[in-house]
């Protein structure tokens, strides 16, 4: 292809990277890897510019401080990797939509809601091709911003591996997400308390985010308090860790644009409790167990089935390391490949 290629490579600078961080990281590596000859540029934004510094960028690809007044005329092809679009112009544009929850349900402030959607119309409408990571946000994105059919592309994720399969399992049920009012944690808690006997405990890995007052204070009042961990954010290594050794995996968050957490647990072995609804029964498929998120008699009612029944735990491990293997970085990328020459 004839051209530089840029992308917004802001969010993969650093460690203990975010789920878009994830994906901006894992494209820019497949692509690179996949086209040697091809001239790529990872523009970072100031804020992460100096620390992308840490990490080394593959041959083919340059380094450059993105903002919205530069860059102009230097890339044949601009591809916005977390839904955002600079001022400045090139020749063809595309960026990636990964959800649009902040705008259609109270998970944040009305100040950044408004900023948000601002930013997400800006960019669907500057867009020569709108990349989204399921369906289902490939839906909202047409139903929300008015974007076309015709301009959206259904991408889905890799599976990124962070746990082992084998090894010794102990009784934990695992939540792996930040502590906020869209992972429903609230209701997660009170399902595990009825559900779960001892020695089951409960370990919430995630920072607090939106709503998570709330989530703490419901925490301190279970009368099963003292098996509920809630360690805040864990590092790659720690993660793979409870990936490694819980028994259950537990995802039933009200609202995702895809959900990576799923596929991370069904490719290290655990079986996977998940919510009917958003991206996420789209992504988990018939490998997990799908409950009605809104209720948390059915939430307790599965959670107790995945404790105390062997026989499903063994057929969602199957059938989650068969899912699991369908999503791919390295399809991704290819995909992401075939948008660029449709661009060109």
């Amino acid at each position: 292809m004839n051209g530089r290629i840029v992308l917004d490579a802001t969010y993969s600078a650093g460690k203990n990277l975010s789920g878009v961080g994830v994906y901006c990281r894992e494209i820019l590596r497949g692509l690179t890897a996949a086209h040697p000859s091809q001239p790529f540029t990872a523009a970072f934004r100031s804020q992460r510019f100096i620390r992308s510094f840490r990490t080394p960028l593959p041959r083919n690809c340059a380094r450059a401080l993105l903002w919205d007044g530069g860059m102009a005329g230097r890339a044949r092809i601009f591809h916005g990797l977390n839904q955002r679009m600079p001022r400045f112009e090139s020749p063809r544009r595309c960026c990636t939509f990964h959800d649009l929850f902040v705008m259609t349900g109270e998970y944040s402030t009305p100040d950044f809601r408004e900023r948000f959607a601002r930013q997400a119309r800006d960019a669907a409408e500057r867009s020569d091709l709108v990349i989204c990571v399921s369906q289902f946000t490939a839906d909202q994105v047409h139903a929300l911003l008015g974007v076309e059919k015709s301009r959206l592309r259904v991408i889905h994720h890799g599976t990124t591996p962070r746990g082992n399969r084998g090894g010794q399992r102990l009784p934990v049920v695992l939540c792996a997400g930040a502590l906020q009012r869209r992972k429903n944690i609230v209701r997660l808690v009170e399902a595990f308390e009825r559900a779960a006997d001892p020695p089951w405990r409960l370990a919430l890995a995630g920072s607090p985010g939106y709503g998570a007052a709330e989530i703490f204070a419901r925490i301190e009042a279970s009368p099963a308090r003292e098996r509920i961990e809630a360690p805040g954010y864990v590092d790659d290594e720690s993660l793979a860790h409870l990936y490694s050794t819980a028994s259950v995996f537990a995802f039933p968050s009200l609202d995702e644009g895809f959900g990576m957490p799923v596929l991370e647990a069904m490719a290290a072995g655990v079986p996977v409790l998940a919510s009917n609804r958003s991206a996420v029964a789209e992504v988990c498929g018939d490998a997990a167990l799908l409950v009605c998120p809104d209720s948390t008699d059915e939430l307790e009612s599965s959670l107790r089935r995945l404790l105390t029944e062997t026989d499903l735990r063994t057929q969602l491990i199957a059938r989650g390391y068969a899912r699991a293997a369908q999503f791919t970085w390295e399809r991704a990328a290819q995909l992401t490949w075939n948008v660029y020459e449709e661009l060109a």
